[in-house]
């Protein structure tokens, strides 16, 4: 292997024990000397190929909102019919979730920190979706309601259990196991509760 690769692999190793750190284990607070022991290295290597532990932080957050953008396209870009879209992009998002736990609570706790927020979504792109959801309405297929509140209820409905699950799991009793079975169950209980037929 060459230095080039070994460098390369190394630099990659660090990035996604801390993306394992920040998002599977919600250790949102690691600091490069845990980064450093998790993943079998230096601590001063994370200084060497990252210069700081914001800026691995700052590129393990645009990761993030780059998964996050790309779960967004389907509904705000495809041509499909509406509850085929919600139906993607809610099986996208329960499997991030049973991936990446942590991932929703991760940005948010950095947005709240000042981190940069890139808004995912043109307004155009809204106006369509707003249209497309009240065109179903119309048809009967979804509750009348603005836009805006089945866009809050589809996105309660699938971040809220991940961001609250050590509580629901203490408090519920449920194993780490279980709880991935729980969400991995949770697209058709959705798609029921947003859409009549």
């Amino acid at each position: 292997m060459s230095n080039q690769a070994k460098k390369d692999q190394t630099q990659e190793l660090i990035k996604e024990t801390a993306k394992n750190l920040f998002f599977v284990k919600g250790k949102f607070d690691a600091t490069t000397q845990e980064i450093a022991d998790e993943a079998g290295v230096n601590r001063t290597l994370i200084n060497y190929y990252f210069r700081s532990r914001d800026n691995l932080i700052q590129i393990i957050f645009d990761e993030a909102q780059k998964v996050e953008k790309e779960k967004s396209e389907i509904i705000m870009t495809s041509d499909l019919p509406l509850k085929e879209k919600i139906s993607q992009f809610i099986e996208g998002s329960l499997s991030t979730s049973l991936q990446y736990p942590y991932l929703e609570t991760y940005i948010v706790s950095q947005i709240n920190k000042g981190n940069c927020h890139k808004k995912d979504i043109e307004e155009d792109e809204l106006k369509r979706l707003f249209k497309d959801i009240e065109t179903e309405m119309e048809l009967g297929n979804i509750e009348r309601m603005k836009p805006i509140q089945f866009l809050l209820n589809m996105i309660s409905l699938l971040v809220f259990p991940s961001a609250v699950r050590p509580l629901l799991m203490e408090n519920l009793m449920i194993s780490e196991e279980e709880f991935d079975k729980i969400i991995s169950e949770r697209k058709e209980i959705i798609l029921n509760m947003l859409f009549k037929n």
